[in-house]
């Protein structure tokens, strides 16, 4: 299922999100004799003998992108005569050098990042170049008297991403008077404030924190917050002030000095704010561009109109009586999007297959079922307790932007499909019962940490924390030395670790401390990391049996995932597929290892 957000990206890959005007069409049309689908095969795969066909993938893909790469199509018309009036031209040349660029800013080579897009984005260098690459740039030059960079606007983003800091902990609650009750306890006692935050702020990523935030800057944004961190001292809390819904207090850990960049790096440095600041403006400025192009231009839309689909056959769109046709259309979205839709539509005829060697069928009580679970799920729930499911599938269609029927096909009918292949195989033992149980329920192990890049760092900073080891110290150096984000910027506290969580290691030696006891240096993945123990949580729930029935469905579903997600990988794996989009092609491992077996 294609999402709303899903969408937005998609044309927002070129800037471009305007609202069609629409005209009447030309009395008359022409059309291309041959169709550019023709570059296609009409076999696109075969999948364990089976056909998928062009027509089908075309039909396929246009349900799911068709609306967006007309969009997309049109305003790049729209841009083109722009450039054409005012003599603005783009050259290949300059394409090159802005790919060079980009590629150049995540440190890659510019045949590396273009594998990289087409690899991970099914995005080929020549969409790329064509469909990103020169829009943006044309608009930037359709653009350019609107966004200009001051010299005053780059200083200040240097001086907050460089100038002095102020880290403090804070306590947000929404009720006033609470927010009293809380500040006069913490200005009576300060040493409190960090238990006062993580026992009653209602902002829940920092009171797992104990209220600590990351280092305030200067020019961030928020400049109630700004101004009340940077006037506070070490040690002092502030008045309370109302951010939102919420009233806030803070208290100030310290003050972090400026660490402003060598002269040499400065040039750099500006050059990436400028680009930053220009690709934002040149974001807001795209919508007031076309809607100038617009006013100037006739754009017809035909696709969706059954009246003027009727009297225009087989065409999209008009922009300027030049017809869009249809099957033009249809090839522009596979060039783009069938790759993507194929291997989808592989999938379903997977499914669908081993559906039938199952003996299995989906009902629509089945995709009724999943659809009330996903409501369910989503917190769509009724007051007395059933899913409202009416309100679930009017979310999908305004926020999600896709259709019922597209939801059902993409995202239901899938999962009722896997559900139904593994349902019999999913079991959920004691075992799993009292390890959830205590994943879920038990006690965490809380604790500070300093994560280093490699064994030796790791092995300097336990020996200089063995010296003086204690909490406040050991938390000095996480700011120091802990190339973890969260661990850095929180004096090395991290979220409580829990058993079952996935990394034994980390767990067994989190539990194996006594608060106060540090441990030695663990690997964690391709880290290496060192613990402080400061406590234990208590378990609010002592007994199984009074979350059994919640926790045996939460761990069946998560078995019941896991295991749809190894059919699939299995199903892929065992069958013979031919991809003629991609040009790939598979035996499968039971089709292989049966041509490898003697006969007998």
């Amino acid at each position: 299922m294609l999402s709303r957000i899903g969408r937005i990206a998609l044309v927002a890959w070129i800037g471009l999100v305007p609202t069609l005007v629409h005209a009447q069409p030309p009395a008359s049309a022409t059309t291309s004799v041959v169709s550019p689908l023709e570059k296609f095969p009409k076999i696109v795969a075969v999948v364990n003998g089976q056909t998928i066909t062009r027509d089908r993938l075309a039909q396929e893909v246009m349900k799911r992108y068709g609306s967006i790469v007309l969009d997309n199509l049109l305003n790049k018309h729209l841009i083109l005569q722009a450039c054409k009036a005012k003599g603005i031209t783009i050259t290949q040349a300059e394409v090159n050098d802005e790919i060079a660029r980009i590629a150049g800013k995540f440190g890659l080579s510019t045949k590396l990042y273009l594998e990289t897009l087409e690899k991970e984005r099914d995005i080929t260098p020549e969409q790329y170049a064509s469909e990103i690459v020169w829009p943006m740039l044309a608009l930037r030059a359709l653009a350019a008297d609107k966004i200009q960079v001051t010299e005053q606007e780059i200083d200040q983003i240097i001086q907050s991403e460089y100038g002095p800091k102020v880290q403090v902990r804070m306590i947000a609650v929404t009720q006033r008077s609470q927010a009293e009750q809380l500040h006069a306890q913490a200005t009576a006692a300060p040493e409190t404030f960090r238990r006062l935050a993580k026992e009653h702020s209602e902002d829940a990523p920092s009171a797992a924190v104990e209220g600590l935030l990351p280092p305030i800057r200067r020019f961030s944004g928020d400049d109630i917050l700004e101004k009340v961190a940077f006037q506070l001292q070490p040690g002092e809390i502030s008045p309370i002030f109302q951010v939102g819904e919420m009233h806030v207090f803070l208290q100030c850990v310290r003050h972090l000095e400026a660490s402003m960049p060598s002269p040499e790096l400065m040039p750099m440095i500006r050059q990436r704010i400028t680009e930053k600041l220009r690709d934002h403006r040149l974001a807001q400025a795209a919508d007031g561009i076309f809607q100038s192009l617009q006013a100037n231009s006739q754009v017809v839309i035909v696709m969706g109109n059954g009246d003027l689909e009727k009297q225009y056959p087989g065409i999209a769109a008009y922009i300027n009586q030049q017809p869009v046709p249809m099957d033009h259309l249809a090839a522009e979205c596979i060039a783009r999007h069938g790759r993507e839709i194929l291997r989808g539509e592989i999938n379903r005829l997977l499914l669908t297959m081993a559906l039938k060697d199952a003996n299995k069928q989906i009902t629509d009580h089945d995709i009724n079922a999943e659809i009330a679970k996903a409501a369910d799920m989503a917190g769509y729930v009724r007051r007395d307790g059933s899913p409202d499911v009416d309100g679930w599938l009017k979310s999908i269609e305004e926020e999600e932007g896709a259709s019922i029927d597209l939801y059902v096909s993409d995202a239901v009918w899938p999962s009722v499909a896997l559900k139904k292949l593994v349902e019999d195989s999913v079991t959920v033992t004691e075992e799993d019962m009292q390890k959830g149980f205590v994943a879920n329920y038990g006690p965490r192990a809380e604790v500070l940490a300093i994560v280093c890049s490699n064994q030796r760092s790791a092995q300097d900073v336990f020996r200089e924390a063995r010296q003086n080891l204690n909490e406040q110290s050991f938390g000095e150096l996480a700011a120091k030395y802990s190339v973890e984000p969260v661990s850095r910027a929180n004096f090395g506290k991290i979220p409580p670790i829990r058993r079952y969580s996935g990394n034994p290691i980390l767990e067994e030696a989190a539990f194996s401390l006594q608060p106060g006891e540090m441990s030695g240096v663990i690997a964690w993945g391709d880290q290496y990391a060192i613990l402080y123990k400061q406590g234990e949580t208590t378990p609010i729930v002592d007994n199984i049996d009074a979350v059994r029935e919640e926790l045996h469905r939460e761990l069946y579903e998560k078995k019941l995932r896991a295991a749809m997600h190894q059919r699939l990988e299995q199903l892929l794996a065992h069958s013979q597929i031919d991809n003629y989009l991609e040009g790939t092609s598979q035996s499968g491992q039971a089709t292989a290892a049966a041509a490898a077996a003697p006969r007998r």
